[in-house]
């Protein structure tokens, strides 16, 4: 039996940046890779980076040795980048602390090996020999290849699907430390090498490989169908072997190493075996398969004159505290090589041995001949893993991932907008696939992260959550026959009389009475030169009323005394639409206000408008809206530091008129200025007319949320334009309501990025977020007496 002890046989004779000078001679330049998320990828996509990684990788050096190292842990949530103040942010901390999932590193290192000529003998057992302090220099070769990886590493950057960035000498040496103590945590250990067991520490580790090209079935490709989410109607793709990286759910290393050799040695070694096999093929079948392998080998090499002939070898290192399991797991893999028509070799002994130590990247030089299968580098480059966990942002709104149903941030306000240029989102979901409960999710979060909510709400979905705040809400009602108690006319002093204010006010009086006529500079210039003058002349009780009757009076000589040109003003046509509006008018209620009531939601830092009882008369509908508009700029608004989002629910319904959605328009070229975001939530999409203003609207709005649909999603494809595997993930999504982690599948898109994400909360968020049935009813009996929300959820989860 052999027993290594790290300390006694250190590996590493020096480190300097990201580069390690071994003890054996070789130089090793280390990356850590950053790949896209899992499911994120199409066909198109696996190719482009296949072929990203053949244009990186063919020029490279004859002998450099490229080791691509994936290496999977389980692990435990620590749930450390949740949030965990709040009463709701607790319960949604607790929930998912100490779920299992899948820790996934990708490292890329390349060699520069002292044995140029890279054969090796059968067994190198990389402790035997290892001499004390072969320090090689930073000479002439060694900068020409560091020269020559940083080119390829550069490469890989610029396709944009990936990163690597290098390594630093800790993170290299508690990965070594890592390696070879065997992943065990919390304390350092002997290597136990025994001809029936590889032991490290309580880890029984085993391999399974591809060591030569009889391995290998018909075919390799960049991408195959991925079972789980294809449907009649659809094909979704995973990487080739990605059955192997993240879905296997096990502990376990995935090596890939290639050998980038001289293609004209291998083309002469490649025509002696066959003339060989030639000589042989008579003695029995297995000669003659070997034979027509080889041979394609070679036809491909002669025929294409980019061909990177390579050796390869592929191995799957993975361990178990349980000796047991190992045979379980080895079962696992065989499953997944047999659904790629490969056979892999299970090395035992000596061999078992020298495949788990030398796949550590100062030794990934050390295989033989006999461990290593002969190719062109693009079919090697297509058993190559490319994608990785879902990533979180450091900031987001929480949301899961498809994998393990743990916690992803997502950053969908995006600071410095890198991803996106307008933080506007839309949710499209039919009824009943959980529309508000996916916004009282994104707004509650956002709201708990210091941003200030106004919703505009006909279905009045929010009122519970927003009970849980309770000196921080206001909800305005809307009421037949009464106003919502906003002045947009008031002032409490003089100096609030900014140009801001003038401009906002004289939009405002456009969109009353000529709201379906393009305004010209002149006209606004005569409107806010008449404001002016109005509150020049009028000291207090400033209201639209106030203003009408100061036009009636002065109607004579109000255009003269301002040296306005009856052009650019109406004065008769101003009173005519506005008597609507004042004295015993249809609409005189609306405005019937002297003192202003926007001081309420002043210091409010959620603002529910229910307009319910509106929704159908489009005159009054399109007024509140204006008046909403103006409460909002003189308090939301002012403040252009504070982060802020308009929410408009149920927002079909309102746009049902078309004054009422150039209205919409308005806030979004207005939000542009400020600190700020619309969402808008929608059935269909085809809800929004198809004309210039929807396009406008959708064209502003860069982060997309969508439900499952069971009608398809034809049109918003075609109206978000978006791409065909966005269309593969919308088609994908599949809803978990039984059992006991209950979730919704939901599409986002963030830019140009897009996965499908899962939405899995705990019983009293779920208690928070529910608007209707038999449940909500029960809360809401509590609520009535306790007159405390948190209280009432507490109540009612735990009797279920």
């Amino acid at each position: 039996m052999d027993k290594i002890n790290l300390s006694a046989y250190q590996p590493i004779a020096d480190i300097q940046d990201n580069i390690i000078f071994a003890n054996n001679g070789n130089v090793v330049l280390c990356y850590e890779g950053h790949l896209p998320e899992i499911y994120s990828l199409s066909e198109k996509d696996f190719e482009d980076m296949h072929g990203a990684w053949f244009q990186a990788l063919k020029s490279l050096p004859v002998g450099t040795v490229v080791h691509k190292q994936d290496i999977y842990l389980k692990r435990s949530y620590s749930a450390e980048q949740l949030p965990n103040s709040t009463f709701l942010e607790k319960a949604t901390h607790d929930h998912f602390k100490g779920r299992s999932y899948m820790e996934h590193r990708c490292l890329l290192f390349f060699i520069l090996t002292k044995n140029k000529a890279l054969n090796n003998r059968k067994y190198v057992n990389p402790f035997r020999k290892i001499s004390k302090g072969i320090v090689q220099e930073l000479d002439d070769t060694v900068k020409s290849f560091i020269g020559s990886v940083s080119d390829s590493v550069a490469f890989i950057n610029n396709s944009r699907k990936m990163e690597f960035v290098p390594l630093d000498a800790n993170s290299i040496l508690s990965l070594t430390n890592g390696y070879f103590n065997g992943f065990n945590q919390g304390f350092d250990t002997d290597i136990l090498l025994d001809k029936k067991n590889v032991t490290i520490g309580e880890n029984h580790f085993d391999a399974l490989a591809i060591n030569s090209e009889l391995c290998f079935g018909e075919s390799v490709q960049s991408s195959k169908t991925n079972e789980k989410f294809t449907s009649d109607d659809f094909v979704f793709h995973q990487g080739f072997i990605d059955g192997l990286g993240l879905t296997l759910n096990e502990n376990h290393i995935v090596n890939q190493i290639l050998y980038l050799d001289d293609k004209q040695k291998w083309r002469k070694l490649l025509d002696k075996k066959i003339e060989e096999l030639h000589k042989s093929s008579n003695f029995g079948s297995q000669n003659k398969v070997v034979l027509a392998k080889i041979q394609h080998i070679l036809d491909q090499i002669n025929a294409d004159d980019n061909a990177r002939i390579i050796r390869g070898h592929l191995n799957i290192v993975y361990w178990s505290k349980d000796a047991k399991e190992l045979d379980k797991i080895t079962s696992k893999i065989k499953t997944e090589f047999k659904e790629l028509d490969i056979i892999p070799y299970y090395p035992r002994g000596e061999e078992r041995k020298n495949y788990i130590l030398n796949s550590y990247c100062c030794f990934s030089s050390n295989f033989s001949n006999n461990d290593l299968y002969v190719t062109d580098l693009k079919h090697a480059l297509c058993l190559f893993i490319n994608n990785t966990n879902y990533k979180s942002d450091d900031t987001g709104i929480i949301f899961n991932d498809r994998e393990h149903n743990i916690p992803v941030l997502k950053d969908v306000w995006d600071e410095r907008k890198k991803r996106i240029k307008a933080r506007n989102f839309a949710i499209f979901a039919p009824t009943g696939e959980g529309k508000s409960f996916l916004a009282n999710n994104i707004l509650r979060q956002y709201f708990e992260s210091g941003v200030r909510l106004v919703i505009i709400d006909l279905g009045g979905s929010y009122t519970k959550f927003a009970k849980l705040y309770p000196d921080k809400y206001t909800v305005l009602r809307y009421e037949s026959g009464k106003n919502l108690g906003i002045n947009p006319f008031y002032i409490s002093d003089i100096n609030d009389l900014t140009p801001e204010r003038l401009e906002d006010l004289s939009v405002f009086l456009f969109e009353l009475f000529a709201s379906d006529l393009k305004v010209t500079k002149a006209q606004s210039v005569s409107v806010k030169k008449i404001l002016r003058h109005y509150y020049d002349s009028t000291s207090e009780d400033h209201s639209l009323d106030g203003f009408y009757n100061f036009i009636e009076r002065n109607q004579e000589n109000l255009l003269d005394t301002l040296k306005i040109h009856s052009d650019y003003f109406n004065v008769t046509g101003f009173l005519h639409v506005m008597s609507e509006y004042v004295g015993d008018g249809l609409y005189n209620f609306l405005f019937e206000v002297s003192e202003d009531q926007t001081y309420k939601i002043e210091d409010k830092r959620l603002i529910v408008f229910e307009l319910d009882e509106v929704k159908d008369n489009k005159e009054i509908l399109s007024v509140m809206l204006k008046l909403i508009k103006s409460a909002i700029q003189r308090t939301i608004w002012k403040n252009r530091a504070e982060k802020g989002i308009i929410l408009f629910d149920e927002f079909a319904k309102q746009l049902k008129f078309e004054n009422v959605l150039e209205s919409v328009e308005f806030y979004y070229q207005a939000i542009r200025k400020q600190n700020g975001a619309i969402g808008i939530i929608l059935q269909s999409i085809n809800q929004l007319p198809n004309n210039s203003t929807s396009a406008s609207i959708l064209e502003n709005t860069q982060v997309i949320y969508s439900l499952n649909n069971e009608k398809g999603y034809a049109e918003l494809v075609k109206r978000l334009n978006l791409s065909g595997h966005d269309l593969n993930q919308l088609k994908s999504i599949k809803n978990n309501l039984t059992g006991p982690r209950k979730y919704t599948e939901m599409f986002i898109k963030i830019g140009k990025e897009s996965n499908i994400f899962r939405l899995e909360v705990p019983k009293e968020v779920y208690a928070a977020y529910l608007t209707d049935g038999q449940e909500n009813e029960a809360i809401m009996a509590i609520y009535e007496k306790t007159q405390d929300m948190e209280k009432a959820i507490i109540e009612f989860t735990s009797k279920t």
